[in-house]
This record gives C-alpha cells, structure tokens and sequence, in this order.
C-alpha cells in the first residue's frame, strides 16, 4: 500500500504543533517559524489550516488564514510535504480540500508569496491554478532590501482567481 491511500487530511489539533514543527524543519528551504508559531497555527487558525497524516505522523501541512481585510481571499502561509510523501500531488490536494472547508467557503482567490530560487513552491502553485482554471498575477511582494534587511531573499506575491467553485469540488 503507498503512503498516499493511507493519508488522511483534515484540520490540525493542538497536539499536532511539534509534529509539524519537526516537519517543517525538515523542509528546507522552508522558513522554520517558533515552535509556539505552529502551536497558534493549529489552534487559532486550524479552520483554514490543514495537516495530512499516515499512522500518525504529520507528513503534510498547509497553513493559511483569511485574510483581514480581503475575507474572500485565502492567504497560504506555508506548505510542507515529508519526502515520504512527495511526487504524488499531497500539497494541491491539501490546498483544494482547504479550500472545501465551512471557514474557505467565500473564498475566491488564493495568494502566497514564493521566493525566485524556490522552484517547487512556483511549479505547484502554477499547476494549481491551472488545475482550477484560474489565472495568476504576480506582484511585487516582501523586498529583500525594503522588508528583510538582505537578510533574506525576496518574496513575489502570487495571486490566484479568481477560483470557480465548481471546479475544486471536481478535484476531491
């Protein structure tokens, strides 16, 4: 049995927060957020966060919130995939069911911001507006010089939408 028919997604618990911590430190080039970072992740917004799991353990994770000023657009934060369970389509699938959540009904848009050498993170969100026939802006985002001090790289702000709903219920 491959580890993708024994993956169940659904919301993050609080027990979850070191799993997915020790996730995604696993997870390079993905940014390692404290600790008490995940824990609020899987608290505070486990209704628009989502964790996958085999035998327990935490093998993917999205986390995203609405955001405040624009509750129709779903901002993803962070997505994390074990190596376990890469090349078999786990993190589209955990953004479409997010998107499928009672908090995500309203949404029509999904951003995320993704730096230039980081190519996995481009492909799947191409691929995922793609899958949902939506278009893709991209827009200046987190600059390395104005926001990161050149202490990191920059960030492009990626928008998706707008999303039509018949089509994320197709991909479940």
């Amino acid at each position: 049995m491959s580890i993708a028919t024994e993956i169940e997604i659904e919301p993050p618990q609080p027990t979850d927060g070191f799993r997915i911590h020790r996730l995604i430190r696993a997870c390079p080039p993905l940014d390692e957020n404290s600790m008490y970072c995940n824990l609020l992740q899987c608290t505070h917004f486990h209704e628009t966060s989502i964790a996958a799991k085999s035998n327990e353990e935490v093998v993917g994770f999205v986390s995203g919130y609405l955001k405040p000023t624009e509750p129709n657009t779903l901002f993803i934060w962070q997505v994390a995939v074990a190596e376990s369970a890469r090349g078999q389509g786990l993190a589209s699938r955990m953004i479409v069911a997010l998107q499928e959540r009672p908090a995500c009904q309203t949404v029509n848009c999904i951003e995320t911001t993704i730096t230039p050498s980081n190519k996995a993170s481009q492909n799947l969100f191409s691929r995922l507006a793609e899958t949902l026939s939506a278009p893709v802006r991209l827009l200046e985002g987190f600059d390395k010089q104005k926001h990161f001090n050149h202490e990191h790289e920059s960030e492009q702000l990626w928008q998706i939408g707008p999303i039509p709903k018949i089509k994320t219920r197709l991909l479940i």
